[in-house]
């Protein structure tokens, strides 16, 4: 399994599949994503090489709130 954000995703799933696992990736979000790393076709997470897994890991860290820091947030602003 690839470990993006902290999370496993599956293998045997659609690259686009796979990334809603994490918190805060939905289905447009994981489109976006795939797009500006430039993997075309919705590949299965096993077909990718690990340049593209890194380049989505860094594209998700830099450019979105996700996982941890997400649900973290959520809980502040309920309590608040």
């Amino acid at each position: 399994m690839a470990i993006i954000a902290g999370v496993n995703i599956p293998d045997n799933k659609r690259l686009e599949i796979s990334l809603r696992r994490i918190y805060g990736v939905g289905p447009t979000l994981a489109v976006q994503v795939a797009q500006m790393v430039g993997i075309e076709g919705n590949p299965r997470v096993r077909e990718l090489t690990p340049e593209q897994l890194a380049r989505i890991r860094e594209v998700i860290d830099r450019n979105h709130t996700v996982e941890g820091d997400l649900r973290r947030e959520a809980t502040v602003a309920k309590s608040a």
